[in-house]
């Protein structure tokens, strides 16, 4: 793998989070991993992302490509050489970018899906929808921007739940081999977190009631990052048990 430094702007992140049984979760994760946990709960979620200028680090912004995007995560930690390490795992990646798809684990960590995006945006509301090509994951989500973040089991407030998303900039994706997991940071000198509210949410992988059993998985809040320049680092692959 080539693995070169990338530089983009994100456009819309959109952060679609739930609040999980730990045990849930705990069966979704490759060793070494282990769910991080705020206020006794696993928090998991969809990550909605637009991003811009995508590009090598040394390349012209105006060389940068465009792409929807869409990561199933799952906030972890693990045993590092210097104590206990906090991340992302990342069982699925979906694009509606050829180029990704191909370069993901190739070119760049992180191996991913096709999959067909619908997405309407105004200054107050998201609305992003998509199915994967091979039919095995479906988001529609709907959420109106905030002042505040209110009704959140994990975050007392939007300064709380930034800090906790900030420190998860590591994420490892689940790759084909199965054992390894490939790794991605991302940087960003420019971190701003709006507040949603939720209006609505589907998602296939997290109503599934064999992957999720009645009431382990509970809809919590959303965050939203607009326009915000950013690096993403390659990482060393970590081996998966």
């Amino acid at each position: 793998m080539i693995q070169p430094q990338l530089a983009s702007v994100i456009e819309r992140r959109l952060l679609v989070n739930y609040r999980v049984d730990p045990d849930a979760i705990a069966r979704l994760l490759p060793g070494p991993l282990r769910p991080q946990l705020v206020r006794g709960h696993a928090v998991a979620g969809i990550c909605l992302l637009r991003l811009g200028a995508v590009r090598p680090a040394w390349a012209p912004r105006a060389l940068g490509l465009r792409s929807e995007n869409a990561a199933h995560r799952i906030a972890v930690e693990w045993d590092g050489p210097d104590g206990v390490e906090t991340g992302v795992y990342i069982p699925r990646r979906d694009t509606s970018s050829p180029v990704n798809a191909w370069a993901g684990g190739r070119v760049f960590p992180g191996e991913y899906g096709r999959a067909d995006f619908a997405v309407h945006e105004t200054a107050d509301r998201l609305q992003v929808a998509f199915a994967s090509r091979d039919g095995d994951a479906r988001v529609d989500v709907t959420v109106d921007l905030a002042d505040e973040l209110r009704g959140s089991g994990l975050f007392a407030d939007l300064a709380e739940g930034s800090r906790f998303f900030r420190g998860g900039a590591k994420g490892y994706s689940a790759t084909g081999a199965g054992d390894q997991l490939d790794g991605m940071e991302l940087r960003t000198d420019a971190w701003r977190v709006e507040a949603g509210r939720i209006r609505s949410a589907a998602s296939s992988f997290f109503d599934d009631p064999d992957r999720f059993p009645p009431g382990s998985a509970t809809l919590d809040c959303a965050l939203v990052m607009r326009n915000v320049p950013v690096d993403w680092r390659p990482l060393p692959a970590m081996a998966a048990a």
